[in-house]
């Protein structure tokens, strides 16, 4: 039977109460518009550029542990981390300033893009928990079970950093 400490507890109730808030904050920001704020229509190609390294930095970051270079691999994560949030915070301000723009393509590459679109958005709220019990393993020096969960958080964080570049892209000519 594992033993839990009581610091562990209260961090994992932390996760979890972050896992279900921020997904509902984004969501209620949706519907908070800045007064008096032209839209920033710069942020965009910012925040995809973010999701663009974010993707570079978790590559390098698994690569550097593979390595056996595990203070790399902690700065790394722990910048990957930052690039996170602060993506959040490019988006949710730029969906206070700004209506979304509707995507214009039309057959094939609609469904193409709804579906990966679906899929960002879903894995996005999914993958919060996984990052974070991720880093709280790690961190607190839980290696082998650091490794197994980050097995599925690695594949899960890539996808969605992956992804939200490639929306950009199918969606910027339509801005």
């Amino acid at each position: 039977m594992k033993h839990t400490t009581l610091n562990e507890k209260k961090y994992t109730r932390l996760i979890w109460i972050l896992s279900i808030v921020i997904p509902i904050a984004v969501a209620a920001l949706f519907g908070i518009r800045i007064p008096g704020v032209e839209r920033l229509g710069f942020l965009p190609p910012v925040y995809a550029g973010i999701n663009a390294l974010t993707a570079l930095v978790l590559v390098t970051a698994v690569f550097q542990i593979k390595k056996g270079n595990r203070k790399n691999h902690e700065t790394l994560m722990k910048f990957a981390i930052f690039l996170s949030v602060l993506f959040l915070v490019f988006y949710v301000v730029y969906h206070m300033t700004s209506d979304s723009t509707k995507f214009g393509g039309e057959g094939f590459i609609k469904y193409v893009y709804y579906f990966i679109l679906t899929s960002h958005i879903f894995l996005s709220i999914l993958v919060i928990p996984f990052v974070l019990f991720t880093y709280l393993r790690g961190i607190s020096g839980q290696f082998e079970e650091h490794k197994k969960i980050a097995r599925y958080t690695f594949p899960l964080w890539l996808y969605v950093a992956v992804t939200g570049v490639i929306v950009y892209f199918m969606i910027s000519p339509y801005y």
